[in-house]
């Protein structure tokens, strides 16, 4: 064992997986090690399998805690970032629950958790897309629509609490009832859950033949591979249904430039992975007939690079911040 090598970890806690990512003083991956979150296990059972992950990947490597100098979090919830606590994991039915402090008095490091998508817009900061920007916003649509924005290096965020939530942006006061309470959030209409129903929809009335044949109109099959197929087996409804979505975006977007006026626009996620030319041109065709015109030349529209390290990466990173000589 070479007691002298420093590690950081950056974790990933999804829905019904966790991922811990065991890197170098200078960011290369040195081993992973993934587990079941087994759901609704309860707080305790859910933090002692984090730290069990901790332990593991160190373990892959047979290094010591005490060569740890930090662990970064990413997780899908509303985040208290100054003080480490996650205020409210839908998806896990946690709240209130001070991971950071968990961390530190288990490894005796520095501990930082953040949401998941400020992490992989932070990631996509330092090593990816938005390296050297000025102030870098990102966008990741999936399920919902989940937005970030570093300026010089720092994560913007609330007093107690993470911020950036576009998905939650209304752009339709008469709008269909979001998953947030309010009516009418931009994920009502462009988030792939969204899209996805249009398209069952059209695959029904007759509009997308392909779909109809190969998936039927069962939504929780329409993912955003299966978007894609359709799109390419000339399903012309399925393909307008994804272009107005992302114009959607990007008409949101516009807001956000015109108050903040971002460098570079980055978009990630499973649509856009899997239509990247698509999601680009239509959000940059939203973005620009929405902002100003002495703003259009002020910023660039480009996918991400990083792709699963995104999130794992800027929470290692972000945890950077915050460490202390060993």
């Amino acid at each position: 064992m070479n007691t002298k090598t420093k590690y950081r970890i950056g974790f990933d806690l999804g829905g019904t997986k966790m991922l811990a990512v065991l890197y170098d003083a200078e960011f290369n991956k040195v081993a992973q090690r993934r587990r079941k979150t087994k759901g609704y296990d309860g707080v305790e059972n859910g933090v002692a399998r984090i730290l069990g992950s901790i332990h593991d990947v160190l373990n892959e490597v047979d290094a010591d805690p005490s060569q740890l100098l930090s662990v970064g979090v990413g997780c899908p919830s509303p985040i208290d970032m100054e003080r480490g606590i996650i205020i409210e994991a839908v998806n896990l039915g946690w709240t209130n629950v001070k991971l950071a402090a968990a961390i530190n008095k288990e490894f005796n490091c520095s501990a930082a958790v953040l949401n998941d998508v400020d992490a992989g817009v932070y990631g996509e900061y330092c090593f990816g897309a938005g390296k050297n920007g000025r102030t870098v916003f990102g966008v990741f649509p999936g399920t919902g629509i989940g937005g970030g924005c570093v300026y010089e290096g720092r994560i913007i965020h609330g007093a107690d609490h993470s911020c950036m939530e576009i998905g939650h942006v209304r752009v339709n006061s008469q709008g269909g009832l979001c998953g947030c309470g309010q009516r009418g959030c931009l994920e009502t209409i462009a988030s792939r859950l969204a899209i996805s129903a249009e398209a069952s929809k059209a695959a029904y009335r007759g509009g997308a033949p392909w779909l109809m044949k190969q998936y039927g109109t069962a939504i929780a099959d329409i993912r955003s591979g299966v978007l894609r197929e359709s799109i390419e087996n000339g399903d012309t409804a399925v393909e307008q249904i994804t272009r107005n979505a992302a114009y959607a975006i990007g008409v949101a977007i516009g807001s956000v430039v015109t108050l903040l006026l971002p460098d570079i626009i980055v978009l990630g996620g499973g649509m856009v992975e899997a239509m990247p030319d698509l999601f680009v041109s239509e959000v940059d065709r939203g973005v620009r007939d929405a902002v100003m015109p002495a703003f259009t030349q002020s910023f660039e529209v480009c996918v991400a690079k990083l792709g699963d390290d995104a999130s794992v990466l800027g929470a290692a990173a972000w945890a950077a911040n915050l460490e202390q000589p060993k």
